[in-house]
């Protein structure tokens, strides 16, 4: 968010997906935890790019290969919401659906942000959604 905050003050680009957003998952047994990518807010010259993780380093979303392969868990459907960025001059990034069905019972924990409020646009863009 500060990022974000701060990249607005210089009218730089419309706000991403916020901060990091978690999803975790398991049981007594095992946990997995993962960052969920989103989309980027555009800029004066550019589009915003979907389906990326944004304001952070050193993260990278698990293959579906390797989740369904190591843990519980089927991937139903992953890939970009179509249309989510905002609209404008320059369109903001894509955010990202990922639709997991677990084989047995799990405790489950995400962590978002923008939900509630979404990403705004700038210099007259809309907001994401």
């Amino acid at each position: 968010r500060v990022t974000d905050v701060i990249l607005k003050a210089f009218s730089y680009c419309a706000a991403s997906q916020g901060c990091m957003n978690n999803v975790t998952f398991g049981d007594a047994s095992f946990g997995y935890y993962e960052t969920i990518a989103g989309g980027a807010g555009a800029g004066p010259t550019w589009e915003g790019r979907g389906g990326v993780h944004t304001h952070m380093t050193n993260t990278r979303i698990t293959d579906v290969e390797i989740l369904e392969r190591r843990f519980p868990v089927m991937v139903k459907s992953f890939g970009l919401r179509e249309g989510s960025g905002g609209g404008g001059r320059r369109r903001g990034g894509d955010g990202v659906v990922r639709e997991l069905l677990f084989r047995r019972k799990l405790e489950l924990s995400v962590l978002t942000e923008r939900r509630v409020l979404p990403p705004y646009g700038l210099m007259g863009g809309e907001p994401g959604k």
